[in-house]
Protein backbone atom coordinates (compact mmCIF):
# COMPACT_ATOMS: atom_id res chain seq x y z
CA UNK A 1 0.00 0.00 0.00
CA UNK A 2 1.25 3.49 -0.81
CA UNK A 3 0.44 5.12 2.42
CA UNK A 4 1.83 8.52 0.85
CA UNK A 5 -1.34 8.16 -2.00
CA UNK A 6 -3.80 10.64 0.43
CA UNK A 7 -6.62 9.51 -1.95
CA UNK A 8 -5.98 5.69 -2.00
CA UNK A 9 -6.18 6.11 1.78
CA UNK A 10 -9.49 7.98 1.51
CA UNK A 11 -11.13 5.42 -0.95
CA UNK A 12 -10.30 2.49 1.04
CA UNK A 13 -11.91 3.76 4.39
CA UNK A 14 -15.02 5.06 2.07
CA UNK A 15 -15.01 1.00 0.99
CA UNK A 16 -14.78 -0.05 4.57
CA UNK A 17 -17.30 2.37 5.77
CA UNK A 18 -19.59 0.89 3.12
CA UNK A 19 -19.08 -2.99 4.36
CA UNK A 20 -19.53 -1.99 7.59
CA UNK A 21 -23.27 -0.33 6.87
CA UNK A 22 -23.86 -3.59 4.96
CA UNK A 23 -22.22 -5.64 8.03
CA UNK A 24 -24.96 -3.78 10.34
CA UNK A 25 -27.74 -3.68 8.26
CA UNK A 26 -26.95 -7.81 8.28
CA UNK A 27 -26.49 -7.45 11.97
CA UNK A 28 -23.43 -8.78 11.65
CA UNK A 29 -20.08 -7.68 13.92
CA UNK A 30 -17.86 -4.75 12.26
CA UNK A 31 -14.84 -7.62 12.14
CA UNK A 32 -16.62 -9.64 9.69
CA UNK A 33 -16.42 -6.41 7.22
CA UNK A 34 -12.59 -5.07 8.27
CA UNK A 35 -11.97 -8.85 7.33
CA UNK A 36 -13.95 -8.41 3.99
CA UNK A 37 -12.30 -5.30 3.08
CA UNK A 38 -8.86 -6.99 4.44
CA UNK A 39 -9.06 -9.72 1.61
CA UNK A 40 -11.09 -7.38 -1.28
CA UNK A 41 -8.25 -4.52 -1.12
CA UNK A 42 -4.88 -7.31 -0.62
CA UNK A 43 -3.19 -9.03 -3.26
CA UNK A 44 -6.07 -11.62 -3.99
CA UNK A 45 -8.46 -8.80 -4.63
CA UNK A 46 -7.72 -5.47 -5.84
CA UNK A 47 -4.22 -5.11 -4.97
CA UNK A 48 -4.42 -1.61 -3.22
CA UNK A 49 -2.97 -3.21 -0.14
CA UNK A 50 0.45 -5.20 0.54
CA UNK A 51 2.29 -5.89 3.24
CA UNK A 52 4.58 -2.52 4.35
CA UNK A 53 5.68 -1.02 7.85
CA UNK A 54 3.30 1.56 8.61
CA UNK A 55 -0.02 -0.48 7.90
CA UNK A 56 1.79 -3.33 9.89
CA UNK A 57 2.44 -0.37 12.34
CA UNK A 58 -1.28 0.58 12.47
CA UNK A 59 -1.82 -3.01 13.00
CA UNK A 60 -0.19 -3.82 15.77
CA UNK A 61 -1.26 -0.38 17.78
CA UNK A 62 -4.84 -1.62 16.91
CA UNK A 63 -4.38 -5.16 18.45
CA UNK A 64 -2.17 -3.41 21.72
CA UNK A 65 -5.54 -1.84 22.08
CA UNK A 66 -7.46 -4.86 21.79
CA UNK A 67 -5.58 -6.49 24.16
CA UNK A 68 -5.71 -3.86 26.57
CA UNK A 69 -9.61 -3.41 26.75
CA UNK A 70 -9.92 -7.14 27.20
CA UNK A 71 -7.25 -7.02 30.08
CA UNK A 72 -9.47 -4.09 31.58
CA UNK A 73 -12.50 -5.88 31.91
CA UNK A 74 -10.97 -9.32 33.24
CA UNK A 75 -12.53 -8.72 36.54
CA UNK A 76 -11.52 -11.88 38.47
CA UNK A 77 -14.75 -11.68 40.83
CA UNK A 78 -16.99 -11.97 38.12
CA UNK A 79 -15.32 -15.59 37.58
CA UNK A 80 -15.16 -16.40 41.17
CA UNK A 81 -18.91 -15.14 41.82
CA UNK A 82 -20.41 -17.13 38.30
CA UNK A 83 -18.56 -20.24 40.82
CA UNK A 84 -17.16 -23.61 39.51
CA UNK A 85 -18.99 -23.96 36.66
CA UNK A 86 -17.17 -20.67 34.42
CA UNK A 87 -13.99 -22.79 35.39
CA UNK A 88 -15.33 -26.13 34.55
CA UNK A 89 -17.22 -24.79 31.51
CA UNK A 90 -14.10 -22.42 30.23
CA UNK A 91 -11.43 -25.41 30.88
CA UNK A 92 -13.54 -27.91 29.76
CA UNK A 93 -14.70 -26.55 26.61
CA UNK A 94 -10.75 -25.00 25.46
CA UNK A 95 -9.65 -29.20 26.16
CA UNK A 96 -12.91 -30.81 24.11
CA UNK A 97 -12.44 -28.34 21.24
CA UNK A 98 -8.72 -28.13 21.03
CA UNK A 99 -8.17 -32.42 21.44
CA UNK A 100 -10.86 -32.95 18.99
CA UNK A 101 -10.08 -30.04 16.68
CA UNK A 102 -6.40 -31.39 16.52
CA UNK A 103 -7.53 -34.98 15.75
CA UNK A 104 -10.03 -33.79 12.91
CA UNK A 105 -6.64 -31.81 11.78
CA UNK A 106 -4.61 -34.55 11.24
CA UNK A 107 -7.39 -36.67 9.92
CA UNK A 108 -7.29 -34.02 7.13
CA UNK A 109 -3.90 -34.54 6.42
CA UNK A 110 -2.07 -31.55 8.53
CA UNK A 111 1.05 -31.61 9.69
CA UNK A 112 1.58 -31.80 13.93
CA UNK A 113 2.05 -28.01 14.03
CA UNK A 114 -0.48 -26.54 11.94
CA UNK A 115 -3.15 -29.37 13.49
CA UNK A 116 -2.03 -27.76 16.72
CA UNK A 117 -2.28 -24.01 15.68
CA UNK A 118 -5.90 -24.86 14.22
CA UNK A 119 -6.81 -27.10 17.22
CA UNK A 120 -5.93 -24.01 19.49
CA UNK A 121 -7.67 -21.80 17.49
CA UNK A 122 -10.59 -23.11 16.99
CA UNK A 123 -10.70 -23.29 21.05
CA UNK A 124 -11.03 -19.47 21.60
CA UNK A 125 -14.34 -17.06 21.45
CA UNK A 126 -14.46 -13.73 20.99
CA UNK A 127 -15.08 -11.77 23.98
CA UNK A 128 -15.58 -8.76 22.91
CA UNK A 129 -18.35 -9.94 19.83
CA UNK A 130 -20.48 -11.89 22.36
CA UNK A 131 -20.53 -8.77 25.57
CA UNK A 132 -21.26 -6.96 22.54
CA UNK A 133 -24.20 -9.11 21.80
CA UNK A 134 -25.51 -10.07 24.82
CA UNK A 135 -25.19 -5.95 25.64
CA UNK A 136 -27.64 -5.12 22.78
CA UNK A 137 -29.82 -8.25 23.73
CA UNK A 138 -30.08 -7.07 27.59
CA UNK A 139 -29.38 -10.78 28.75
CA UNK A 140 -25.27 -9.36 29.85
CA UNK A 141 -26.87 -9.80 33.30
CA UNK A 142 -29.34 -12.70 32.68
CA UNK A 143 -27.46 -16.27 34.64
CA UNK A 144 -26.66 -18.11 31.02
CA UNK A 145 -25.07 -14.12 30.28
CA UNK A 146 -22.64 -13.97 33.28
CA UNK A 147 -21.70 -17.67 33.34
CA UNK A 148 -20.74 -17.06 29.45
CA UNK A 149 -19.04 -13.77 30.32
CA UNK A 150 -17.14 -15.87 33.06
CA UNK A 151 -15.94 -19.20 31.17
CA UNK A 152 -14.84 -16.27 28.35
CA UNK A 153 -12.21 -14.75 31.32
CA UNK A 154 -11.14 -17.83 31.58
CA UNK A 155 -10.46 -18.50 27.79
CA UNK A 156 -9.03 -14.80 27.63
CA UNK A 157 -6.38 -15.82 30.68
CA UNK A 158 -5.56 -19.15 28.99
CA UNK A 159 -4.98 -17.76 25.26
CA UNK A 160 -2.69 -15.59 26.65
CA UNK A 161 -0.94 -18.22 28.81
CA UNK A 162 -0.39 -19.70 25.50
CA UNK A 163 1.26 -16.77 23.61
CA UNK A 164 3.72 -16.80 26.31
CA UNK A 165 4.20 -20.63 25.77
CA UNK A 166 4.63 -20.08 21.78
CA UNK A 167 6.86 -16.87 22.42
CA UNK A 168 9.03 -18.78 24.86
CA UNK A 169 9.38 -21.54 22.23
CA UNK A 170 9.77 -19.30 19.46
CA UNK A 171 13.17 -17.98 20.81
CA UNK A 172 14.59 -21.30 22.01
CA UNK A 173 16.81 -23.75 19.82
CA UNK A 174 16.17 -27.14 20.14
CA UNK A 175 19.18 -27.84 22.03
CA UNK A 176 18.42 -24.97 24.91
CA UNK A 177 14.17 -25.04 24.66
CA UNK A 178 14.74 -25.58 28.22
CA UNK A 179 16.92 -22.99 29.36
CA UNK A 180 14.91 -20.71 27.49
CA UNK A 181 11.90 -21.41 28.89
CA UNK A 182 13.15 -20.70 32.13
CA UNK A 183 14.88 -17.16 31.36
CA UNK A 184 11.41 -16.79 29.96
CA UNK A 185 9.74 -17.64 33.10
CA UNK A 186 11.85 -15.47 35.18
CA UNK A 187 11.11 -12.32 32.76
CA UNK A 188 7.13 -12.64 32.68
CA UNK A 189 7.72 -12.76 36.79
CA UNK A 190 9.68 -9.54 36.89
CA UNK A 191 6.97 -8.30 34.35
CA UNK A 192 4.22 -9.34 36.83
CA UNK A 193 6.28 -7.94 39.75
CA UNK A 194 6.74 -4.59 38.07
CA UNK A 195 3.01 -4.75 37.16
CA UNK A 196 1.76 -5.82 40.95
CA UNK A 197 4.20 -2.62 42.45
CA UNK A 198 2.83 -0.14 39.66
CA UNK A 199 -1.20 -1.52 40.64
CA UNK A 200 -0.82 -0.92 44.44
CA UNK A 201 1.53 2.41 44.78
CA UNK A 202 1.81 3.96 41.58
CA UNK A 203 -1.31 4.18 39.14
CA UNK A 204 -4.30 4.63 42.37
CA UNK A 205 -2.18 8.01 42.93
CA UNK A 206 -1.67 8.65 39.02
CA UNK A 207 -4.84 8.14 37.88
CA UNK A 208 -6.61 11.10 40.39
CA UNK A 209 -4.55 13.57 38.69
CA UNK A 210 -4.82 12.41 35.34
CA UNK A 211 -9.07 11.57 35.49
CA UNK A 212 -9.49 15.31 35.83
CA UNK A 213 -9.69 15.46 31.97
CA UNK A 214 -11.02 12.70 29.63
CA UNK A 215 -8.76 13.94 27.16
CA UNK A 216 -5.85 13.41 29.09
CA UNK A 217 -7.13 9.63 30.60
CA UNK A 218 -7.78 8.36 26.75
CA UNK A 219 -4.05 9.33 25.59
CA UNK A 220 -2.50 8.38 29.05
CA UNK A 221 -4.41 4.62 28.42
CA UNK A 222 -3.40 4.96 24.81
CA UNK A 223 0.33 5.95 26.33
CA UNK A 224 0.29 3.15 29.08
CA UNK A 225 -0.99 0.26 27.02
CA UNK A 226 1.80 0.73 24.07
CA UNK A 227 4.18 1.30 26.56
CA UNK A 228 3.72 -1.89 28.71
CA UNK A 229 3.71 -3.39 25.03
CA UNK A 230 6.52 -2.11 24.07
CA UNK A 231 8.82 -2.71 27.30
CA UNK A 232 7.03 -6.48 27.33
CA UNK A 233 8.56 -7.17 23.84
CA UNK A 234 11.65 -5.76 24.68
CA UNK A 235 11.70 -8.40 27.53
CA UNK A 236 10.86 -11.16 24.48
CA UNK A 237 7.27 -11.42 25.11
CA UNK A 238 5.29 -10.36 22.45
CA UNK A 239 3.64 -7.18 22.66
CA UNK A 240 0.31 -8.58 22.75
CA UNK A 241 1.16 -9.68 26.20
CA UNK A 242 2.18 -6.66 27.85
CA UNK A 243 -0.66 -4.55 26.55
CA UNK A 244 -3.19 -7.43 28.15
CA UNK A 245 -1.69 -7.50 31.47
CA UNK A 246 -1.55 -3.34 30.92
CA UNK A 247 -5.31 -3.80 30.92
CA UNK A 248 -5.73 -5.60 33.76
CA UNK A 249 -3.50 -3.56 35.89
CA UNK A 250 -6.27 -0.76 35.43
CA UNK A 251 -9.30 -3.25 35.62
CA UNK A 252 -9.66 -3.20 39.65
CA UNK A 253 -9.82 1.26 39.36
CA UNK A 254 -13.02 2.98 39.34
CA UNK A 255 -12.46 4.49 36.38
CA UNK A 256 -11.98 1.21 34.34
CA UNK A 257 -15.43 1.94 32.53
CA UNK A 258 -14.89 5.13 31.48
CA UNK A 259 -11.51 4.54 30.10
CA UNK A 260 -12.61 1.62 28.33
CA UNK A 261 -16.21 3.96 27.13
CA UNK A 262 -13.77 6.18 25.30
CA UNK A 263 -11.11 3.81 23.61
CA UNK A 264 -13.46 1.78 21.99
CA UNK A 265 -13.72 3.93 18.98
CA UNK A 266 -10.16 4.24 18.66
CA UNK A 267 -9.88 0.42 18.83
CA UNK A 268 -12.60 0.19 16.17
CA UNK A 269 -10.27 2.02 13.79
CA UNK A 270 -7.31 0.63 14.51
CA UNK A 271 -8.32 -3.01 13.95
CA UNK A 272 -9.60 -1.91 10.27
CA UNK A 273 -5.70 -1.96 9.83
CA UNK A 274 -4.96 -5.07 11.43
CA UNK A 275 -7.47 -6.92 9.20
CA UNK A 276 -6.17 -4.79 6.57
CA UNK A 277 -2.68 -6.00 6.61
CA UNK A 278 -3.96 -9.59 7.48
CA UNK A 279 -5.66 -9.12 3.94
CA UNK A 280 -2.40 -7.96 2.40
CA UNK A 281 -0.81 -11.34 3.72
CA UNK A 282 -3.30 -14.21 2.86
CA UNK A 283 -2.68 -16.34 0.16
CA UNK A 284 -5.51 -17.79 -1.30
CA UNK A 285 -3.91 -20.10 -4.06
CA UNK A 286 -4.91 -23.19 -2.41
CA UNK A 287 -8.38 -21.93 -1.71
CA UNK A 288 -10.17 -24.68 -3.74
CA UNK A 289 -8.00 -26.94 -1.20
CA UNK A 290 -9.07 -25.32 1.57
CA UNK A 291 -12.86 -25.60 1.04
CA UNK A 292 -13.74 -28.64 2.38
CA UNK A 293 -11.41 -28.23 5.85
CA UNK A 294 -13.32 -24.92 6.34
CA UNK A 295 -16.79 -26.44 5.97
CA UNK A 296 -16.34 -29.17 8.78
CA UNK A 297 -13.78 -26.89 10.81
CA UNK A 298 -17.12 -24.24 10.67
CA UNK A 299 -19.80 -26.82 11.38
CA UNK A 300 -17.51 -28.20 14.16
CA UNK A 301 -17.39 -25.06 16.17
CA UNK A 302 -20.85 -24.24 15.36
CA UNK A 303 -21.86 -27.23 16.72
CA UNK A 304 -20.00 -28.99 18.74
CA UNK A 305 -18.39 -25.98 20.88
CA UNK A 306 -21.87 -25.50 21.90
CA UNK A 307 -23.13 -29.09 22.57
CA UNK A 308 -20.00 -29.15 24.86
CA UNK A 309 -20.82 -26.61 26.81
CA UNK A 310 -24.54 -27.69 27.21
CA UNK A 311 -23.40 -31.17 28.01
CA UNK A 312 -20.75 -29.79 31.37
CA UNK A 313 -23.47 -27.56 32.29
CA UNK A 314 -26.60 -30.21 32.64
CA UNK A 315 -23.48 -32.48 34.26
CA UNK A 316 -23.15 -29.86 36.88
CA UNK A 317 -27.18 -29.57 37.27
CA UNK A 318 -28.13 -26.38 35.26
CA UNK A 319 -31.14 -26.36 33.30
CA UNK A 320 -30.29 -27.44 29.62
CA UNK A 321 -32.35 -24.08 28.56
CA UNK A 322 -29.56 -21.89 30.22
CA UNK A 323 -26.84 -24.14 29.23
CA UNK A 324 -27.94 -24.17 25.37
CA UNK A 325 -28.36 -20.39 25.34
CA UNK A 326 -24.48 -20.35 27.24
CA UNK A 327 -23.46 -22.40 24.45
CA UNK A 328 -24.25 -20.54 21.99
CA UNK A 329 -21.67 -17.56 22.79
CA UNK A 330 -18.66 -20.23 22.01
CA UNK A 331 -20.01 -20.72 18.15
CA UNK A 332 -17.38 -18.85 16.69
CA UNK A 333 -13.00 -17.98 17.16
CA UNK A 334 -12.35 -15.11 17.63
CA UNK A 335 -10.25 -12.22 16.83
CA UNK A 336 -7.53 -13.71 19.21
CA UNK A 337 -7.78 -16.82 16.66
CA UNK A 338 -6.46 -14.10 13.83
CA UNK A 339 -3.84 -12.91 16.46
CA UNK A 340 -2.40 -16.31 17.12
CA UNK A 341 -2.13 -17.53 13.91
CA UNK A 342 -0.50 -14.02 13.12
CA UNK A 343 2.09 -15.07 16.01
CA UNK A 344 2.52 -18.61 14.26
CA UNK A 345 3.33 -17.46 11.25
CA UNK A 346 5.85 -14.68 12.37
CA UNK A 347 7.39 -17.47 14.34
CA UNK A 348 7.49 -19.64 11.25
CA UNK A 349 5.29 -22.29 12.72
CA UNK A 350 2.79 -22.33 10.21
CA UNK A 351 2.37 -21.45 6.19
CA UNK A 352 0.37 -18.48 4.60
CA UNK A 353 -2.69 -21.43 3.78
CA UNK A 354 -2.90 -22.42 7.52
CA UNK A 355 -3.52 -18.42 8.40
CA UNK A 356 -5.87 -18.22 5.73
CA UNK A 357 -7.88 -21.56 6.45
CA UNK A 358 -8.10 -20.41 10.42
CA UNK A 359 -9.18 -16.77 8.53
CA UNK A 360 -12.24 -18.24 6.78
CA UNK A 361 -13.43 -20.49 9.75
CA UNK A 362 -13.11 -16.67 11.34
CA UNK A 363 -15.31 -15.34 9.42
CA UNK A 364 -17.96 -18.40 8.53
CA UNK A 365 -18.01 -18.62 12.72
CA UNK A 366 -18.48 -15.23 13.46
CA UNK A 367 -20.92 -14.47 10.94
CA UNK A 368 -23.31 -17.77 11.57
CA UNK A 369 -22.75 -17.40 15.61
CA UNK A 370 -24.18 -13.95 15.34
CA UNK A 371 -27.53 -14.82 14.26
CA UNK A 372 -27.70 -18.22 16.60
CA UNK A 373 -27.13 -15.66 19.33
CA UNK A 374 -29.58 -12.91 17.90
CA UNK A 375 -32.56 -15.71 17.66
CA UNK A 376 -30.90 -18.29 20.57
CA UNK A 377 -34.95 -18.27 22.31
CA UNK A 378 -36.63 -18.85 18.95
CA UNK A 379 -33.67 -21.70 18.13
CA UNK A 380 -34.43 -23.04 21.95
CA UNK A 381 -38.41 -23.17 21.42
CA UNK A 382 -37.15 -25.76 17.73
CA UNK A 383 -34.61 -27.78 19.66
CA UNK A 384 -36.20 -28.09 22.95
CA UNK A 385 -37.27 -31.82 22.25
CA UNK A 386 -34.17 -33.05 20.98
CA UNK A 387 -32.37 -31.39 23.82
CA UNK A 388 -34.13 -32.71 26.38
CA UNK A 389 -31.62 -36.07 26.68
CA UNK A 390 -29.04 -33.49 28.22
CA UNK A 391 -31.99 -32.63 30.88
CA UNK A 392 -31.75 -34.19 34.46
CA UNK A 393 -34.36 -34.85 37.41
CA UNK A 394 -31.89 -33.40 39.66
CA UNK A 395 -31.32 -29.60 37.97
CA UNK A 396 -30.68 -27.18 40.67
CA UNK A 397 -33.03 -24.22 41.02
CA UNK A 398 -31.45 -21.33 39.43
CA UNK A 399 -33.18 -17.96 37.76
CA UNK A 400 -34.14 -18.13 34.34
CA UNK A 401 -35.44 -14.90 33.40
CA UNK A 402 -32.36 -12.60 35.58
CA UNK A 403 -30.53 -12.60 38.24
CA UNK A 404 -31.15 -10.25 41.26
CA UNK A 405 -31.70 -6.93 41.31
CA UNK A 406 -27.77 -5.49 41.55
CA UNK A 407 -28.88 -1.92 42.59
CA UNK A 408 -32.63 -0.21 42.55
CA UNK A 409 -31.11 3.21 41.21
CA UNK A 410 -28.27 5.10 39.46
CA UNK A 411 -27.57 8.46 40.32
CA UNK A 412 -25.60 10.96 38.48
CA UNK A 413 -23.71 13.51 40.05
CA UNK A 414 -22.32 13.25 44.08
CA UNK A 415 -22.11 16.92 44.70
CA UNK A 416 -23.93 18.98 47.36
CA UNK A 417 -27.46 18.33 45.84
CA UNK A 418 -26.40 14.65 44.60
CA UNK A 419 -24.87 13.38 47.76
CA UNK A 420 -27.95 14.39 50.05
CA UNK A 421 -30.48 12.78 47.35
CA UNK A 422 -28.42 9.64 47.25
CA UNK A 423 -27.95 9.42 51.14
CA UNK A 424 -31.63 10.01 51.64
CA UNK A 425 -32.51 7.12 48.87
CA UNK A 426 -29.60 4.58 50.78
CA UNK A 427 -31.76 5.20 54.22
CA UNK A 428 -34.56 4.08 52.79
CA UNK A 429 -32.60 0.75 51.88
CA UNK A 430 -32.39 1.19 47.98
CA UNK A 431 -29.43 0.33 46.82
CA UNK A 432 -27.90 3.01 44.95
CA UNK A 433 -25.32 3.27 42.28
CA UNK A 434 -23.47 6.60 41.94
CA UNK A 435 -21.41 7.79 38.79
CA UNK A 436 -19.34 10.95 38.75
CA UNK A 437 -16.69 12.52 36.62
CA UNK A 438 -15.17 14.07 39.49
CA UNK A 439 -12.20 11.54 40.58
CA UNK A 440 -11.93 12.98 44.04
CA UNK A 441 -15.28 12.44 45.22
CA UNK A 442 -15.31 8.88 43.83
CA UNK A 443 -11.81 7.66 45.20
CA UNK A 444 -13.37 9.32 49.14
CA UNK A 445 -17.35 8.27 48.67
CA UNK A 446 -17.68 6.66 52.22
CA UNK A 447 -21.47 6.18 52.42
CA UNK A 448 -23.18 3.06 53.40
CA UNK A 449 -25.01 1.49 50.69
CA UNK A 450 -24.02 3.21 48.12
CA UNK A 451 -21.34 2.42 45.60
CA UNK A 452 -19.56 5.06 43.43
CA UNK A 453 -17.99 4.72 40.18
CA UNK A 454 -16.33 7.25 37.72
CA UNK A 455 -17.74 8.12 34.07
CA UNK A 456 -19.40 10.96 32.64
CA UNK A 457 -23.54 11.32 31.59
CA UNK A 458 -22.86 11.78 28.48
CA UNK A 459 -20.84 8.91 27.48
CA UNK A 460 -22.92 6.67 25.53
CA UNK A 461 -20.61 3.58 25.64
CA UNK A 462 -20.64 4.18 29.43
CA UNK A 463 -24.40 3.31 29.68
CA UNK A 464 -23.09 -0.13 28.50
CA UNK A 465 -21.36 -0.91 31.62
CA UNK A 466 -24.11 -0.05 34.29
CA UNK A 467 -26.88 -2.31 35.43
CA UNK A 468 -29.68 -0.85 33.50
CA UNK A 469 -31.29 -3.84 33.35
CA UNK A 470 -31.94 -4.17 37.01
CA UNK A 471 -32.18 -0.49 37.95
CA UNK A 472 -36.14 0.96 38.60
CA UNK A 473 -35.00 4.73 37.79
CA UNK A 474 -32.01 6.95 36.71
CA UNK A 475 -32.03 10.11 38.30
CA UNK A 476 -29.08 13.11 37.28
CA UNK A 477 -28.63 15.71 39.51
CA UNK A 478 -26.15 17.84 36.85
CA UNK A 479 -28.16 20.89 35.67
CA UNK A 480 -26.83 21.01 32.42
CA UNK A 481 -28.91 20.95 29.42
CA UNK A 482 -26.80 19.34 26.86
CA UNK A 483 -25.33 16.89 29.12
CA UNK A 484 -28.97 15.41 30.82
CA UNK A 485 -30.46 15.49 26.69
CA UNK A 486 -27.27 13.11 26.00
CA UNK A 487 -28.24 11.31 28.66
CA UNK A 488 -31.95 10.78 27.89
CA UNK A 489 -30.64 10.17 24.05
CA UNK A 490 -28.38 7.42 25.41
CA UNK A 491 -31.14 5.79 27.52
CA UNK A 492 -33.51 5.27 25.05
CA UNK A 493 -31.03 4.39 22.54
CA UNK A 494 -30.45 1.37 24.91
CA UNK A 495 -33.82 0.84 26.16
CA UNK A 496 -34.59 1.64 29.55
CA UNK A 497 -37.72 1.35 30.27
CA UNK A 498 -37.22 2.32 33.96
CA UNK A 499 -37.90 6.14 35.03
CA UNK A 500 -35.92 8.88 34.62
CA UNK A 501 -35.24 12.28 36.67
CA UNK A 502 -32.95 14.85 35.59
CA UNK A 503 -31.99 18.49 37.16
CA UNK A 504 -33.04 21.78 34.96
CA UNK A 505 -32.03 25.70 36.15
CA UNK A 506 -35.07 27.44 34.78
CA UNK A 507 -38.56 26.69 32.78
CA UNK A 508 -37.42 27.05 29.39
CA UNK A 509 -34.77 23.61 30.14
CA UNK A 510 -37.15 22.13 32.01
CA UNK A 511 -39.76 22.07 28.91
CA UNK A 512 -37.15 20.52 26.09
CA UNK A 513 -36.27 18.06 29.06
CA UNK A 514 -39.51 16.88 29.13
CA UNK A 515 -39.87 16.69 25.50
CA UNK A 516 -37.26 14.78 25.78
CA UNK A 517 -38.96 11.77 27.45
CA UNK A 518 -37.83 12.54 30.81
CA UNK A 519 -40.41 11.69 33.28
CA UNK A 520 -39.25 14.18 36.00
CA UNK A 521 -37.83 17.27 35.93
CA UNK A 522 -36.40 18.59 39.15
CA UNK A 523 -35.45 22.54 39.51
CA UNK A 524 -33.32 22.51 42.84
CA UNK A 525 -33.71 26.40 43.03
CA UNK A 526 -37.04 26.69 42.64
CA UNK A 527 -37.55 24.07 45.54
CA UNK A 528 -35.40 25.56 47.42
CA UNK A 529 -37.16 29.04 47.18
CA UNK A 530 -40.11 27.05 47.56
CA UNK A 531 -38.84 25.73 51.23
CA UNK A 532 -36.98 29.07 52.18
CA UNK A 533 -40.51 30.76 51.88
CA UNK A 534 -42.28 28.24 53.79
CA UNK A 535 -39.71 27.98 56.37
CA UNK A 536 -39.92 32.08 56.68
CA UNK A 537 -43.68 32.39 56.94
CA UNK A 538 -43.56 29.58 59.86
CA UNK A 539 -40.68 31.80 61.13
CA UNK A 540 -42.64 35.41 61.04
CA UNK A 541 -45.82 33.20 62.58
CA UNK A 542 -44.32 32.30 65.02
CA UNK A 543 -42.06 35.95 66.10
CA UNK A 544 -45.53 37.46 65.19
CA UNK A 545 -48.10 35.57 66.49
CA UNK A 546 -51.23 38.54 66.43
CA UNK A 547 -50.52 38.56 62.20
CA UNK A 548 -51.18 35.14 62.32
CA UNK A 549 -54.52 35.62 63.80
CA UNK A 550 -55.23 38.09 61.16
Amino acid sequence: MDVHSFPLVAAILALAALAGLLATRLRQPMIVAFIGVGILVGPTGTGWVVADSTVELLARMGIAILLFLVGLKLDLHLVRTTGPVALATGLGQVLFTSVVGYLIALALGMDSVSAMYVAVALTFSSTIIIVKLLSDKRELEQLHGRIAVGFLIVQDIVVVLVMIVLTAFGQSTDDHVAVGVALVLVKGLGLLAGIVVLMRYVLPWLLGHVARSQELLVLFGVAYAVSVAAFSEWLGFSSEVGAFLAGVSLASTPYRDALGARMVSLRDFLLLFFFLDLGARLDFTDAGQQIVPAIVFSVFVLVGNPLIVVAIMSFMRYPVRVGFLAGLTVAQISEFSLILAALGLSLGHITNATVSLITVVGVVTIGGSTYLILYSHRIYERLAGGLRLFERSDVRRVALDGPDADVDGIVYGLGRFGGHLADRLSETDQRVLAVDFDPHRVSTNRRLGITAVYGSAEDAHFLETLPLSTARYVISTIPVLETNLALLHGLRHHGFRGKVAVTAHGSHDSERLRDAGADLVVDPFALAATTTTDALDQLVEVADPERSDD
